[in-house]
Parts: structure tokens; sequence; C-alpha cells
């Protein structure tokens, strides 16, 4: 390396990631390894026949990489690295991980020996995941730049995290005086969990015993079961603090035991919430509970919208966002709903309120609109079903006015097709499941996530048992699944501000919903729907089961969650951008935006949706 050269391509690489993460000594000394290469146009690189392995910087020009099959893997242009891949042994590497490269214009190429990146890595460990082989090392490594592990405030830690373990449990069977004892004996616990053949039947806790037994002046050798408080609400470790203080709040009670599997592992009380900290989006939900009005309700949207950008800024997981939205907007729903309960009067038969899309998968964001529906008793008379389409036209309007835009496919409760009794419903998924053409596809691909905001949770219960007898029934519905839902591919290339397509279409914007982050969701439905847990709305959920039934491998699983996070992540601060700017919010990022860091991840990402697709079709077309 010529000496009167490494200026310039030291700072030529210094503003790329992942060299910019390098101090300088460590960034001099690799740069004097570098090769300088020129390719003309139509020149082939294949980097499994070089006896030299190399990763390679595009200086000028530009580079496609093609499969072995011919299929495009990704389009490459200055300030893009690629040979990542082949970052050790090459009899270890898969057969997907292969590709030649070609140049499409003439180009210039930085080449940086893989044994000075090898020896990097094993004397600057701290560095060796910028430059994994493995594209979700990488990926994961970019969260970590971006996800700071400072404490982000109680409400999005984990119960288990706060949790007391003072919890006596006791048996149904046992007297007030022996279950008053317990409590004493556990430190003072200010609660007994009651159970009965296993099952968690009752709640106990010190304040009851006041109220209940020493002012009434029972017999303490009664039964506590005469005086327990039945069918306790629980909550599981991993909830965040938010979901159990929330539930504190709306049922106006003070401990709620933590269980597992059936098995109590600890006691969150309001003491926990009022000694740590003051929790921002409680207090939202709080005033959403006592709002008076829709226009009340209106009001808080600006505090809505102000506790997102703090949890984007905040640099809170991704997981962790979208279920505190999914709270909100559970809040919101809830309130709306009574409130249209005092206006059109007592609802004349069971009901549920229904949502589906990202508000069922509780991945709530700011550009989340309405996906909801009304399932009726079956007893539901004519005069009933005039009652619910005045009823679900007011609460969806209502929605709208407090900031939750209407659904452009109509998918909501005041459209008299999702306004219909459960048996109504189920003949619904019949028809989607065993003839599924394209509208029913559309309309089954919406409602494939479901969940209860309010009424009888039973009907949506009922609904999953029916998707899951209707799958195992039409196996060929997988296969179609799959077909639509790799039909949108990854965008291949970013540069030069413009996005080229698999079609060769090419666009000035990259809409990251679209191209990146539906894909992901459809392949972890598809997932979700093999592994029949019907249950688990929310992608990384799908994805963890279908990785534990040996569904997906560990190594597509961790790409994929990886990408996902980093997507997710990369179209909320685009959205927080845009709101800081003045701007509307929307999923279309301009690729000018993006710096180094962003492109060389993106197409990372883009690579592992591209190669998972693949490995969807292989194994679930022909089911």
């Amino acid at each position: 390396m010529s000496e009167t050269l490494l200026p310039n391509i030291i700072q030529f690489i210094s503003s790329i990631d992942p060299f910019d993460k390098l101090p300088q000594p460590l960034l001099r000394e690799l740069s004097r390894t570098i090769k300088i290469s020129y390719k003309a146009s139509g020149s082939i690189i294949d980097p499994c026949e070089q006896e030299d392995k190399f990763l390679y910087v595009i200086r000028t020009g530009a580079i496609e990489q093609r499969k072995p099959d011919g299929v495009l893997r990704a389009r490459l242009g200055p300030e893009d690295i690629f040979g990542f891949s082949f970052i050790g042994s090459i009899e270890d590497l898969s057969e997907k991980k292969k590709y030649r490269a070609v140049a499409i214009e003439n180009s210039i190429l930085y080449q940086i020996p893989h044994s000075a990146i090898t020896r990097l890595m094993e004397e600057h460990p701290e560095y060796a995941e910028h430059f994994a082989s493995q594209a979700q090392k990488r990926i994961q490594s970019a969260l970590d730049v971006v996800w700071s592990d400072k404490e982000k405030g109680l409400f999005v830690k984990k119960v288990s995290e706060v949790a007391s373990d003072r919890v006596a449990v006791v048996e149904s069977s046992m007297s007030i005086k022996q279950v008053a004892l317990e409590m004493s004996m556990m430190q003072r616990s200010s609660c007994a969990v009651i159970m009965e053949d296993d099952q968690i039947v009752g709640l106990m806790t010190d304040k009851d015993m006041t109220k209940r037994v020493i002012a009434k002046d029972v017999d303490t050798d009664s039964p506590i079961a005469t005086v327990m408080t039945p069918n306790p609400l629980t909550v599981k470790p991993d909830d965040l603090v938010l979901q159990a203080a929330s539930l504190m709040m709306q049922n106006n009670i003070r401990n709620i035991p933590v269980v597992e599997d059936g098995v109590v592992k600890g006691l969150i009380t309001t003491t926990h919430l009022v000694r740590n900290n003051r929790i921002q989006a409680i207090f939202l939900i709080e005033k959403i509970n006592y709002a008076r009005s829709i226009e009340g309700l209106a009001q808080l949207a600006l505090e809505r919208q102000a506790i997102f950008e703090a949890l984007v800024e905040g640099k809170v997981a991704i997981d962790n966002i979208g279920k505190v939205m999914s709270l909100i907007y559970d809040a919101y729903t809830k309130r709306i709903l009574e409130i249209a309960i005092d206006k059109f009067g007592a609802p004349p038969c069971e009901f549920t309120w229904m949502v589906a899309g990202s508000h069922a998968r509780n991945e709530v964001h700011l550009l989340s609109d309405q996906d909801n529906a009304l399932i009726l008793s079956d007893d539901a008379t004519a005069s009933d079903r005039i009652y619910f389409r005045h009823f679900g036209a007011y609460v969806v309007n209502a929605l709208h006015t407090c900031g939750y835009p209407l659904c452009t496919g109509n998918y909501m409760a005041a459209v008299d097709k999702w306004c219909q009794p459960i048996s109504t419903w189920k003949q619904y998924y019949k028809k989607w499941f065993c003839n599924p053409e394209y509208e029913r596809l559309l309309n089954i691909t919406v409602f494939l996530e479901i969940r209860t905001v309010y009424g009888n949770q039973q009907y949506v219960k009922e609904l999953q048992e029916t998707m899951r007898h209707y799958i195992e029934e039409s196996r060929e519905f997988l296969g179609i699944l799959v077909r639509e839902a790799t039909s949108v591919s990854a965008p291949l290339s970013i540069f030069n501000n413009i996005v080229l397509e698999k079609s060769g279409k090419d666009k000035k914007t990259l809409n990251v919903k679209r191209h990146a982050l539906n894909p992901i969701i459809d392949l972890a439905r598809i997932y979700g729907l093999a592994s029949k847990e019907l249950s688990e709305n929310g992608t990384e959920d799908r994805f963890k089961k279908a990785n534990e039934k040996g569904l997906i491998s560990d190594e597509y699983y961790k790409d994929i969650i990886g990408t996902y996070q980093f997507i997710s992540q990369l179209r909320l601060k685009h959205q927080l951008w845009a709101l800081k700017n003045g701007e509307e919010p929307n999923n279309d990022i301009q690729p000018n935006h993006f710096g180094s860091f962003e492109r060389k991840h993106l197409k990372d990402a883009f690579r592992i949706i591209d190669n998972l697709q693949d490995a969807v079709k292989l194994r679930f077309s022909g089911v």
C-alpha cells in the first residue's frame, strides 16, 4: 500500500459502518492491508473459486450478486460491502450463502484480506460482531448500538423484575386462622393465594382480613373459602408492569398474583409501583378510564403521541413499544364502548368487540388503523342487529375522532358484514379456508389474528378452535397462503435514490411496511398456522413457537427476529423524524436518508427475508 494513498483510503472507509466503530490506530493498521482493484463492466468475482478471500468495499461503480441458480441476491453501490459470508472456513459455507458478483458498471473496489479481518476479530473481540459472517449477528450489533441497555423506566419492565416472592400459597380447605398464620410466617406477606385441585380459586389480603373477618367478627375457624375473593386476576412473569398496573386500575384492586403454568411465582402490588416510579403511560390510561366524553378522550391524543415519542427516543425494545401502545389503544376502545353503552342503553344480547391486525398482535404503532368487528350471540334478533349496527358505527367513528384512522379496506364493526352472530362468523371461516379465492384469502389474512378487547371472551376462543379445525381439514390452504405471502419480495437494491424490486420496477422510495415488515409478518402467520398455536398472535411469539416445535431452524429464527426488530426500529425512527419535522408520518423512506450504517444492515435484512421466503416455499408449498 502506497503511503500517499493511505490518507484518502482512511478518510473514505472511516465514515462507513462498521469501520467507523474502530479506533484510529486499528483503522490505520487495517487500511495498510487494503488492495485496490479495478473491475470493468461485466467482470466476474467468484469468491468460492478464489484461494485468497477478501472483504470488498465498493469505492465507485455498481456490483450485482447472483445466487448459483442465477437469481438476483442483491445490487450494491458505492460504500456498500460484500464478502462477509466468506469469513471463516469455506467448508462451512452453506449453499444459500454462495454467490458470485458481477460488475454492472466500471468499478473500483477496496479489497481487505480476510486474514486481516480475522486477526482483528481475534485480537479485539469487542469488534467481532461488526464483522461477523452471519447476517443476524451483524444486525444484532446494529440493534445493540441503537438500543441502550440503560434503565428506561418501570412501566416497560417485566412483572418478574419487580414482583415480590413473599406470597402465601394455601389450600381452600384451610381455616381463616391457619391462612393468617401462613401469611405471618411469610415475613408478613400482604396476600395469600388460595388453591383447590391445583387451580387458583381465590385471593385473601391483609386488608380483607380486617374488613371481612375482624370488622364482622367472623369465626376464624371458618374455611378461608367463605371470605376470600374468588377467581382473582393474574399476570404472567413476562407481562409488562404497565399491563399489571392497568388491570389494577381498571378493576380497583391492589394485588395480582404472578402465575406461570399454574404455579404461583410471586405477587405484584400497588406498593411496588408507587415505590419504584411514576408511570407516564399509566396516568394516561387512568385519564382515559375516567374521561366522560368522546371530546375529552380526543383531547388526550397529544399525550398518546408524547408517550410514543418518549418510547422511541428512550430506545425501548420494539416489542415493548408495541405492547404499551396496544394497552393505550385497548383503554381507548374499552372507554368508548362504555360511553356507547351509556348512550344506547344496555346491549340486548351478549357480544364481543374483537380486534384484528396489528392491534390483535399487540404491535400497535403511530400509524395503526382500525381492524375490528362485532361477534353477537346466536339468539340476537333483527332488532338486536339494528342496535349493534348503530352501536358499532358510533364506536368506530369515536375511535377515528381519537386518532385511530378508519380502515381503508373497511374491516370495521361499522360494516354490516363484520357485525354478525357467532354462527355466521364460523361459516365465514369455513368458506375462507375451504375455498380461498382472492377476496376470501384477503379476509382470512385480516382475521387470522384476533383478540377480545371487550365482552364475551369465549366467542374468540371458539373462532380460534374453528380455525384450528379447518387448518387440519384443508391441507392445501397453507400452500396457497405461502404462494400469496411470498409474491411480494424484499427490494434487493438501495442506492442512487432508487429502490429496485425483483420485478425490475424502479421506485423512488422504500415502503418499509410493504417490502419488509409485511413479508415478515406473513411468514410468521404461516409458521403460526403450521404450529397450530393460534392463541399466539405476536410476530416474535409465532416465530419462537415455531422454533420450539422444530419448524424453523435456530439460524433462521435468529436471523428473522433480528431482522424484524431492526426494520421495525427503522420505521419507528422514521415516524418520529416526521413528527419532529412537522410532517405526516408514513412508511415511505427516502433512500438518500440512509447512511452507511442503515444501508449495510438493510441489505443484510433483505437477504434474510429472501432466504426465509425460499425456505417457506420449499417446506410448505406442497402441504
